[in-house]
């Protein structure tokens, strides 16, 4: 019976990040014009200039999703996750402009892991918190690949979320998650300065600290060595993999935001686990 019920449980969930996989389609699309609109009429009113007016307001929420190529409204049936882009074969069902493989990628992506995580931690707090935690870092992840931002609007709610979650010692006591979101930010900041002040360059922006400081939050200081590891060597690996078969310059910057939420993601998993393996061969 608990099988059952645990796997009932995991398809519900399942379901509902199908869902919610959409609405980070939503958020990765929208979310980094929504900040430029916001910091153009910043600058115009530092400027003194009357603020534009934009010709049609941009939430989360409106205006309804559409064909970018043709300007098509997307009706309810062609909106349903992964098995309207399968109908569709993939295509604008007005103007057939093909629609990005992203879309159900991130459904598809949501969709399993939300299953596993249930599937993982059961009915509790730490299933939901774990949820929360992997939505917001697939929203990171594909804004940062598009735009290379880390938006304070999803990194700094993270952090305090973590340390809320850990009151109660969810993932981590108190204590550990504090010092977890202090060192977490200080580690990637010492990095940068060190990096800038030998070259004069910037090697990573500051939404990689606030970041790490979340996941430090989330998971406790104990865990910050295996997430910087994680994310350095697959991050290394990626970018000189992009360098010698894909030809991709030196100079132009590679996102580590995507790094760092998939090495927090394993560290949610199997930090435990990967920490003995460290330390044991350490010793």
């Amino acid at each position: 019976m608990y099988v059952e019920a645990g796997a009932g449980l995991a398809a519900a969930a399942g379901l509902l990040g199908l869902c919610i996989g959409s609405f980070l389609n939503v958020v990765i699309h929208r979310l980094p014009r929504m900040m430029e609109r916001e910091w153009q009429a910043q600058c115009a009113e530092m400027r003194g200039d009357a603020p534009s007016t934009p010709t049609e307001s941009l939430t989360l929420a409106r205006p309804r999703s559409r064909c970018p190529a043709c300007g098509h409204q997307i009706s309810a049936w062609q909106n349903i996750p992964v098995l309207s882009y399968l109908l569709l074969r993939g295509r604008c069902a007005a103007c057939h402009a093909p629609i990005s493989v992203r879309y159900p990628l991130v459904e598809a992506l949501t969709g399993l892991l939300s299953a596993y995580l249930v599937w993982r931690f059961g009915p509790t707090l730490q299933a939901a918190g774990a949820l929360l935690l992997l939505w917001a870092l697939i929203a990171l992840t594909g804004i940062d690949l598009d735009t290379q931002l880390l938006p304070d609007t999803i990194t700094l709610p993270l952090l305090w979320a973590g340390l809320l979650l850990n009151i109660s010692g969810t993932f981590a006591d108190l204590e550990s998650a504090v010092l977890g979101a202090i060192a977490g930010y200080l580690s990637l900041w010492s990095v940068f300065w060190a990096f800038k002040l030998t070259t004069g360059k910037e090697g990573m922006g500051y939404g990689d600290f606030k970041l790490l400081a979340a996941l430090g939050a989330w998971l406790g200081w104990q865990m910050l060595p295996a997430v910087i590891l994680l994310s350095s060597v697959v991050g290394a690996i990626v970018g000189l993999t992009l360098i010698v078969a894909a030809r991709r310059g030196r100079n132009i910057p590679i996102p580590f935001g995507p790094y760092l939420a998939a090495a927090g993601l394993i560290a949610l998993l199997w930090g435990p686990q990967l920490n003995r393996s460290y330390l044991g061969l350490l010793a």
